[in-house]
C-alpha cells in the first residue's frame, strides 16, 4: 500500500512539473534567459570555469571514455559541452519526461548519442561513471520522488564513479514552483567520502540589474561575496565499498 501510495505521489508532482512547464515553456518568461543576455552569458562563464575545475579532479582529464547521463537534459546543451570537452557521442545519454525538449536535444546534437523518455529504469546498475541533474531537484518539491530519483541516479552510477548535482542554493521568493536543494539533502542523498562543493553565479535578479556595466563589477561582487552566489555544483563519488561511505 505504501509503495503504491508512493507511486500516485510521484505521479501527482509529474503532472503538476508539466503542468508548470507548458504554461512557462514559450512565455515571456523565457526572454530573461535569453542566451545573448549578459547576464547569462556570465553564468555560463561561470559554470564552465567550475566544470572545467572540478572534472579533472573527479573523472579525469580524458572524457574520451567517460559514459555519463544527463537527468532532465533539457536543450543537451551540458551533453554538447561534454563533446566539445573530448566526449564521445556514443558514450553519453540524455532523459527528459518532456517530449519537445527530448526532440530538441536531439536535433542539436551530434549523432550518436542516446536519448531516453522516461525514467531511469531503462539504465542498467552501476553502469555509467557520471551522472549529472541541472536546476532538475529544485523542481521536485516533493520529498519523496526527490529522494527516489537521487536513488536512482546512485544505482545507475558505477562504484567508484560520480554525481553532479547543479543547482540552488536559495528558494526563489517570487517563485513558489522551486525549492532549494540543501546541504543536508545533498550528504542524505549521496553519502561519498570524496565531494566536491562550488558556489557559483551571481543572484540572478542582481545580475540583470548590473548587465549594463562592466563586467569587472558583478565578476568582482561573486567572487568576494560569497553569499551572493545563488547556485552550486555538488560532485561525490560512489563509494567502492560500504566501509568507505562510512569515512567521516
Amino acid at each position: 500500500m505504501a509503495s503504491q501510495e508512493g507511486n500516485m505521489n510521484d505521479g501527482a508532482e509529474q503532472e503538476r512539473i508539466n503542468r508548470i512547464y507548458r504554461a512557462w515553456h514559450g512565455g515571456a518568461a523565457l526572454a530573461k534567459y535569453a542566451w545573448y543576455r549578459p547576464d547569462v552569458v556570465r553564468q555560463t562563464a561561470a559554470r564552465s570555469r567550475v566544470l572545467a575545475a572540478l572534472l579533472p579532479l573527479t573523472v579525469g582529464r580524458d572524457l574520451s571514455s567517460v559514459r555519463a547521463l544527463d537527468v532532465g537534459c533539457g536543450n543537451g546543451g551540458f551533453l554538447r559541452q561534454l563533446i566539445d570537452w573530448g566526449a564521445l557521442p556514443a558514450h553519453l545519454a540524455g532523459t527528459e519526461l518532456q517530449q519537445d525538449r527530448l526532440d530538441q536535444a536531439r536535433a542539436r546534437t551530434a549523432p550518436g548519442v542516446h536519448w531516453h523518455l522516461g525514467h531511469l529504469d531503462a539504465f542498467p546498475d552501476a553502469s555509467l561513471d557520471l551522472v549529472c541533474a541541472h536546476t532538475v531537484f529544485s523542481s521536485i518539491l516533493d520529498d519523496d520522488m526527490r529522494r527516489g530519483l537521487a536513488a536512482d541516479m546512485w544505482r545507475v552510477l558505477r562504484p567508484g564513479g560520480w554525481t553532479m548535482i547543479f543547482d540552488f542554493r536559495y528558494s526563489n521568493p517570487r517563485n513558489v514552483h522551486v525549492r532549494k536543494v540543501t546541504d543536508v539533502e545533498l550528504l542524505r542523498f549521496w553519502p561519498a567520502a570524496s565531494r566536491h562543493y562550488r558556489t557559483l553565479v551571481l543572484l540572478p535578479p542582481l545580475g540583470r540589474v548590473l548587465a549594463a556595466l562592466p563586467w569587472l563589477i558583478p565578476e568582482t561582487l561573486a567572487t568576494l561575496l560569497p553569499p551572493l552566489r545563488s547556485h552550486f555544483i555538488y560532485m561525490a563519488q560512489k563509494p567502492e565499498t560500504e566501509r568507505q561511505a562510512d569515512m567521516p
